[in-house]
């Protein structure tokens, strides 16, 4: 019998600092590689997998593109790590550069040249520990279809249905009869990690999927069509532990056991080699971008991206203020962190909202407004599986999740009729996915009205409207009220 640890984390966004909690410190890179080092020293098979979306969230990350997390990620080195979707966010282009950057190996299988079906990453790798071999699988999200849009020449499996053949496909080819486990490390969310464990055939020999993108926190592993799912949250606060006794005689795995770990001082001293390189990172970041923009009323949260919330209410009415249009739809997830003030410091106002992109006006009528509110409720949204929108004052939706009844839609008072027209605006990264997102054809939109640009930069808005205006405060309002 052979025990083989696998560790594994997901959607490090950034969170590379630690910080105090319950009297004790939480999280960072430093104590996340102490508690690696630790780990590696105490066990004598590991393996440490990470599934996705290592960049964002961060000035520290934004600053260099991802230069300075690859830089970092290095010093965790990672036995494998699959792509996430904010991967791509700085252009495909330099995730290619930055990959040749990483000394850790990068995998992906479906993530494609369209024209030549060529793939752009390895789709697997087979990781040797202990006598044993695994052999791990890349699968990410189709939301960098989403990011790639004008990069015709890249594609992706846009469907569960795709990405669970091209797993067949994989097995077929490359798992063999020296192989001891197959683990698919996906970038999907858990509701369609359950969907894509329902697809996979028995005989694909897939043992267990570790997932990324929801920041789903799981007490414990679900297992659908008997392959186990964990996912590990978010940030650099915890790390998942698969323990796994395997059967070398009958080649199987005989136990197994998950829990997730959380990472703070009290199991795990600061590495000082980390602690080194990403502080010469934050003095840099520090002298140019920790000087103070606004101080707002109170501390102003943002707890889920499926409600309406204050930061989310302040973001969107700032940017309906003094407009030419008449409702502001402000991406849920554009807002990065759950709480933030009352001081306002450059740094957080760019950590918060790191997609500094166009804005688009468009013009709708009253009955395709509706039909944008109906698809923007519909069950998808309430698992984190789609967009989700904060909307600016005056917008008034009533719907019933247990009826999928939009039961009241008002815009300033006023119920919303066929005939009328508003004028909305979304951001570029919605704009240019706007069929998929809003549930309308953009076509059908533009008959209305030619759609125009009309700011170059989200964080021009959020800073000048916070520089001027001190003691900002947001409640939520009922905007969205949800009936069940």
């Amino acid at each position: 019998m052979k025990h083989l640890t696998i560790l594994h984390n997901n959607d490090m966004h950034g969170d590379f600092l630690p910080e105090e909690k319950d009297g004790k410190m939480v999280g960072g890179l430093p104590l996340l590689s102490g508690y690696l080092t630790k780990a590696r020293a105490e066990k004598e098979n590991l393996v440490y997998a990470i599934a996705g979306d290592m960049f964002r969230g961060s000035i520290i990350d934004s600053e260099y593109m991802g230069l300075s997390t690859i830089s970092l990620v290095n010093l965790l080195n990672p036995d494998v790590a699959t792509i996430g979707n904010h991967e791509v966010d700085y252009g495909l282009a330099h995730l290619l550069f930055l990959d040749k950057c990483a000394t850790f190996p990068l995998i992906c299988a479906n993530l494609f040249v369209t024209l030549n079906n060529q793939r752009l990453f390895d789709p697997y790798l087979n990781v040797e520990v202990g006598g044993m071999k695994i052999l791990f699988i890349g699968i990410l999200t189709d939301e960098v279809i989403a990011s790639t849009k004008q990069e015709k020449v890249i594609g992706s499996f846009v469907d569960v249905e795709q990405a669970a053949k091209e797993i067949g496909i994989i097995c077929d080819n490359y798992r063999t009869t020296s192989t001891d486990m197959t683990i698919v490390l996906s970038h999907i969310g858990l509701e369609l990690d359950r969907k894509l464990a329902e697809l996979l055939d028995p005989g694909f020999g897939v043992d267990f999927i570790i997932g990324g993108h929801s920041h789903t926190f799981m007490e414990e592993a679900e297992v659908v069509n008997g392959i186990p799912i964990v996912q590990a949250g978010t940030g650099t606060d915890i790390m998942g532990r698969l323990e796994i006794d395997y059967d070398e005689n009958e080649k199987k795995i005989a136990n197994w056991n998950w829990q997730c770990d959380e990472i703070n001082d009290q199991v795990a001293e600061p590495d000082p080699v980390m602690s080194d390189m990403l502080y010469r990172y934050k003095d840099q970041t520090d002298a140019k971008y920790k000087r103070v923009v606004t101080r707002w009323a109170r501390k102003l949260t943002h707890p889920s991206r499926e409600q309406e919330t204050e930061m989310g209410n302040l973001y969107a009415d700032l940017m309906q203020d003094e407009s030419s249009f008449d409702i502001m739809l402000f991406g849920s997830g554009s807002i990065r962190k759950k709480e933030l003030g009352p001081i306002i410091e450059y740094q957080d106002m760019l950590e918060n909202t790191p997609f500094d992109d166009v804005c688009w006006m468009l013009e709708v009528t009253g009955e395709q407004w509706r039909r944008i509110i109906k698809h923007l409720m519909r069950d998808e949204a309430w698992v984190g599986e789609t967009e989700f929108y904060q909307f600016s004052k005056g917008v008034r939706i009533k719907y019933n999740k247990t009826t999928r009844e939009l039961l009241e839609l008002k815009f300033n008072g006023e119920d919303v009729t066929d005939d009328m027209r508003l004028k909305i605006c979304v951001q570029n990264y919605h704009y240019k996915n706007f069929d998929e997102f809003f549930g309308v054809p953009l076509k059908e939109v533009e008959i209305n009205r030619k759609p125009r640009v009309v700011a170059v930069s989200v964080n021009n808005i959020v800073e000048e409207y916070f520089s001027t205006h001190q003691g900002l405060d947001a409640h939520v309002e009922g905007r969205i009220e949800l009936v069940e």
